[in-house]
């Protein structure tokens, strides 16, 4: 085992001697033999040897950093699940209750490059320890607020942006550092899909606890007993693994931390794309509510319309991205550009289509569905699956790094391929969005009663007068 867990508090968890000694068995490479392919894999004696810890020790770990990313989302919507009894009890409006999720936002996104800076420095373990442990109390203290003290919830969910800053930023850095090349990409892959499964327990959570104790309070004391739970496996399960010494040569030297001016300088020139994904995002989600706003006008059916244009147009732009990427890096920075601005164009319209197409007693599960639904066919398995397919196709190629290009190349060209498919699924969408949006407005007026068991029976002759009868009766 690693000595890693036994520096003090704030200590660099990898200033300890873990290095393995020149030629270990399993490591990435050895002295004098640096091919030109890159580093080996490490078999996972080799990883055990070099991290200090089993293979299931390993997975423990993830499955540990998976429940607490689970619980972290659940805690993030689980106040979106009682929103309207807290506009009641606190009465406020609208603005007020959005300004919930914006000041927790704010608080996340200014603390998250805080707590960058001390995981690449510090001993990770116990920040998330200190984080969560910070964040729980703070959540059970903001089900406790008085009704004339809403500027304290305010402050309370800004607090809560503290714990979830000190574990989204560091847990995935602990994964990277148990497990290299495919593995790492599954392990990755399971961590993320606490978001979407998260999101949605927070909703379904939310609502129900309420419903259960009659008091939206409670809601919000749930996460917190979890939170004390995630604590105590943190302390006990985890271990802090040295920094990259999975992915570093047996002759090179151990990694140590460069001044933050260097990191923001190293990591500015990898930061094109991050900054064509903001500005693209800005842009499309702005054009898209645009069009379909001035569209409405003239055809009711224009957000499924517009929503298939965008991606229906972004399929081709997406494709020529990829295919472009080793001829020339300018094309396919422009070609991205175009690709994700018509990409970001249906964001918006589709939270608004399920809005006006469920009644307000169901829109939160509705959302709870919806966020479920779109991770498990997008982000939770895509990059497992685009890494699967690249691996097949390296196997048939000689091992060069332009199969490995190749290989990887030919999988992203997938997502054109689905992009074009949910097209056409806003196309279908077309056809029936005008009959289930006045669907839900004659059931929010009144004047449309929703079908009961009661309405599957039909009346027939019966020992000489008329009773109903189940339909399935009749058909048997």
């Amino acid at each position: 085992m690693s000595g890693s867990d036994t520096a003090p508090f704030l200590s660099q968890a990898d200033d300890t001697d873990d290095t393995p000694a020149p030629g270990t068995p399993g490591f990435p490479g050895t002295p004098g033999n640096l091919k030109s392919k890159g580093p080996e894999v490490p078999d996972p004696e080799g990883l055990q040897r070099i991290t200090g810890l089993s293979a299931g020790h390993s997975a423990l770990i993830v499955a540990v950093l998976c429940y607490i990313n689970l619980l972290n989302y659940m805690d993030r919507f689980t106040v979106a699940g009682v929103l309207p009894d807290i506009e009641q009890f606190f009465a406020i409006g609208d603005s007020s209750s959005g300004l919930i999720q914006t000041v927790f936002i704010s608080s996340y996104m200014v603390l998250a490059p805080v707590f960058g800076y001390l995981g690449d420095r510090y001993n990770r373990k116990y920040l998330m320890c200190g984080g969560i442990a910070f964040w729980s109390l703070v959540t059970l203290g903001s089900s406790f607020i008085p009704r004339e003290r809403f500027w304290l919830l305010l402050l309370t969910r800004g607090l809560v942006g503290v714990g979830e800053a000190s574990y989204s930023t560091i847990a995935p850095t602990l994964i990277a550092d148990l497990f290299v090349a495919d593995q790492r990409s599954r392990m990755l892959s399971v961590f993320y899909f606490a978001i979407p499964v998260g999101s949605g327990l927070g909703y379904i959570a939310g609502s129900k606890v309420k419903d259960m104790a009659g008091d939206w309070h409670w809601a919000l004391r749930v996460t917190p007993g979890l939170g004390v739970v995630a604590v105590l496996l943190l302390f006990l399960v985890v271990r802090e693994p040295p920094r990259g010494a999975v992915e570093r040569h047996s002759d090179s030297p151990p990694l140590h931390p460069t001044s933050w001016w260097a990191d923001l300088r190293a990591l500015a020139r990898n930061l094109v794309f991050g900054l064509i994904t903001c500005l693209t995002g800005v842009l499309g989600v702005s054009l898209g509510v645009e069009i379909s706003r001035r569209l409405r006008r003239c055809n009711p059916r224009a957000d499924p319309l517009v929503c298939a244009a965008g991606l229906l147009g972004s399929a081709p732009f997406l494709f020529l991205s990829v295919a472009c990427a080793r001829g020339s890096i300018v094309a396919t920075y422009i070609f991205i550009f175009i690709g994700e601005t018509l990409l970001s164009m249906n964001w918006a319209i589709v939270a608004d289509i399920l809005l006006y197409v469920v009644i307000p007693t169901r829109r939160s599960t509705a959302e709870a569905f919806q966020i479920v639904l779109s991770h498990l066919l997008g982000d939770a398995g895509s990059p497992y699956l685009i890494g699967l397919m690249s691996d097949r196709l390296r196997r048939s190629w000689p091992p060069s790094f332009l199969s490995e290009f190749r290989a990887l190349q030919f999988s992203l060209m997938l997502c054109a391929f689905v992009g074009a498919l949910g097209g056409a699924a806003f196309l279908g969408t077309a056809i029936f969005i005008e009959g289930d949006r006045r669907q839900a407005q004659l059931h929010v007026q009144g004047l449309l009663r929703e079908a009961g068991p009661e309405d599957d029976r039909i009346v027939v002759p019966q020992r000489g007068r008329s009773t109903r009868v189940p339909v399935s009766s009749v058909l048997i």
